[in-house]
């Protein structure tokens, strides 16, 4: 059917992000949480001789404290405003990621020659190329992390994502533009670099494994629980596990308005970069009593002018040439 352009515009950009496989935000994967979520509940109630029915399954999944928050709607709001309008101006602020990796390139034939095309079955290079880009992926958002967290004008911005007083699976997109474009930045930096030492090494460009243009090992993660990083229902990785994929109860910390939790749980997927840089924490198998949000902010949070402009004037304020006397640093985590 056609539809008119304007129509057309916004129609077929959210179309596109519920419908395709590949995309962040997909209805699979979101289905995928949502039964996750619904057997991890009954198992818990189950456990503690509680009736399982489907009301009380929808409470607990759709608790009426979150649904009706102000903060569920800002991220909705976010949510429409990423995709519909900033996201169309994404690709234009993201470095070239190509002419990286043909530099890498070329620097590696200089200075080591160019290699011989490596002996090893097409599938194993191809699996090799998945597993290093994932991995570059999952470095680049732990070091885009680590400094919205580190550095004070970046917290800024990305307090702005710790504004959310619940957490849904659309908090994900409660990121102010400013982050997005550093995000996309230093994901494009990394993931070049990486992408052009192992095609140097592995003698020819083998495609990684993709599904609609992202990395396959990304997209089975965010099937399995990713979206549930970002909910009420607390499924912890103890023990070895919980040292080597990052839970929904690790992101869940993350979150929390404990100041013991701060700066801990930074990367995506697994726990390879909070082990190695000492920012891990595993949760314990009971439910925490968390509080979500940040200190200090109130209502304003919640609407379009301190989700966007807030974070602009603060960071002015750090940085104008004079500020008055007493005057205190912004609240960090």
């Amino acid at each position: 059917m056609h539809l008119p352009g304007f129509v057309a515009s916004i129609i077929e950009p959210l179309v596109g992000v519920f419908r395709s496989a590949g995309s962040v935000f997909s209805l699979s994967s979101l289905g995928c949480a949502l039964v996750v979520g619904a057997v991890a509940i009954a198992w818990r109630r189950r456990r503690r001789g509680r009736r399982i029915d489907p009301r009380s399954l929808a409470r607990m999944l759709f608790p009426r404290k979150l649904t009706r928050s102000a903060s569920c709607a800002a991220d909705v709001f976010y949510f429409l405003f990423n995709v519909l309008l900033f996201g169309a101006l994404f690709g234009w602020v993201v470095v070239s990621a190509k002419w990286i990796n043909g530099q890498v390139i070329d620097g590696l034939t200089a200075i080591f020659g160019a290699p011989g095309l490596s002996p090893l079955p097409v599938a194993i290079r191809r699996t090799i190329q998945t597993l290093v880009l994932f991995l570059a992926y999952e470095f680049g958002y732990w070091i885009d992390h680590y400094t919205s967290h580190k550095f004070p004008a970046l917290w800024e911005f990305h307090k702005v994502h710790h504004t959310a007083e619940v957490l849904t699976p659309f908090t994900v997109w409660r990121v102010h533009p400013v982050e997005m474009i550093k995000f996309g930045n230093i994901l494009a930096i990394v993931i070049a670099v990486c992408n052009g030492c192992a095609t140097w090494s592995l003698g020819e460009p083998p495609h990684p494994f993709l599904i609609d243009g992202k990395n396959l090992l990304l997209i089975v993660f965010l099937h399995a629980y990713i979206h549930l990083q970002h909910s009420n229902i607390w499924i912890p990785f103890t023990g070895v596990w919980g040292k080597i994929f990052l839970s929904p109860a690790h992101h869940q910390i993350h979150h929390s308005t404990d100041p013991a939790h701060f700066n801990c749980n930074l990367g995506s997927c697994l726990w390879l970069f909070d082990t190695v840089f000492g920012t891990v924490r595993v949760p314990a198998r009971k439910p925490e009593q968390l509080t979500y949000g940040v200190a200090g902010e109130g209502a304003e949070a919640h609407w379009p002018s301190g989700l966007l402009t807030q974070p602009f004037a603060r960071v002015w304020g750090m940085f104008a040439p004079a500020r008055a006397v007493g005057d205190s640093a912004p609240a960090r985590r």
